[in-house]
């Protein structure tokens, strides 16, 4: 599938990052300089905001509330400057956008080839486990979108575990998912695993004992068949681990997190479809997984 997201990177669109002066979304901003310096693509930093919003912190300012969080400007200006700091050959633009933040990072992601949030935000709700803007960004964004979850060390380069982890599901157009995941091993020069997750439906326990066993091993070779068509066209120079894993796709998932660099998974979007376009394995990766997840769009008929 050649899509908007394809189209964007093919065309070296810039990578996006989404700040508003939180710490998550600083760290988020030196993980997209090293993604940007690998791409070799410029990086744009987003603050969006509301505008009754910043006019109430610039009086909280004037009236000497030194407490009060830094206006845009100094916030796009901070992570720009240490982004230039990390890679000083690095392009850097900065944008303050006077509109609400879901909606202007989903309008940045048309003409880029990437976007990079943080999990949490400044306005994040003490015990959420990720940030309305951040879900819905992943959501509903034309792009991939990088959510910064886990301990990732603020750091997309050196790997910290070496490894990229894809999920590979059954629609064959997921295709553009699997070349995503491939070529982020391919820069980072870390193995891709590929993980199949497969079940045997309950109302199939294994029938006469002298053919018990038999359906389960029948799906896992059906699994480990899907596997390989995924898997194809991938280019030589990756090096690519497959692994079948019984149970629940997003519980194998979420497990190989603990030991991944970047988690990659597909998500199914829908034409005039106004909800969140997540399946539920997508969903509970970004919530729960211990390493930053990439949501890769492609276009299709019925959620996951």
């Amino acid at each position: 599938m050649v899509g908007s997201a394809a189209g964007a990177e093919a065309h070296g669109g810039p990578l996006v990052v989404g700040v508003d002066g939180s710490e998550p979304s600083l760290r988020a901003a030196d993980w997209a300089a090293d993604e940007s310096a690998l791409r070799g693509v410029p990086l744009r930093v987003v603050y969006a905001c509301l505008w009754d919003r910043y006019e109430g912190v610039a009086l909280a300012l004037d009236v000497g509330r030194p407490t009060e969080p830094p206006l845009p400007r100094e916030v796009v200006g901070a992570a720009a400057e240490r982004a230039r700091a990390r890679h000083p050959g690095l392009r850097v633009t900065t944008d303050v956008v006077f509109e609400e933040p879901g909606s202007a990072l989903i309008r940045a992601a048309r003409s880029a080839s990437a976007l990079v949030v943080g999990s949490r935000g400044r306005s994040g709700v003490a015990g959420m486990v990720l940030g309305s803007v951040s879900l819905t960004v992943a959501a509903h964004a034309d792009c991939p979108v990088i959510v910064l979850r886990g301990s990732h060390d603020n750091q997309a380069t050196p790997p910290v575990h070496g490894l990229v982890v894809v999920g590979v599901g059954e629609d064959e157009r997921e295709s553009s998912v699997v070349r995503f995941a491939a070529e982020e091993a391919r820069r980072r020069g870390v193995p891709l695993e590929a993980v199949r997750a497969w079940r045997c439906p309950v109302h199939e326990p294994g029938g006469h004992p002298l053919t018990a066993g038999v359906p389960t091993r029948q799906y896992e070779e059906r699994a480990g068949q899907v596997l390989e068509a995924a898997l194809a066209d991938l280019p030589a120079d990756v090096e690519v681990r497959r692994r079948t894993a019984e149970g629940h796709a997003r519980r194998a998932l979420v497990d190989a997190s603990h030991r991944a660099d970047l988690l990659v998974v597909g998500a199914r979007r829908r034409e005039g479809h106004l909800g969140l376009q997540l399946g539920r394995t997508a969903h509970a990766v970004l919530h729960h997984s211990a390493c930053p997840v990439a949501i890769v769009p492609h276009r299709g008929h019925d959620a996951r």
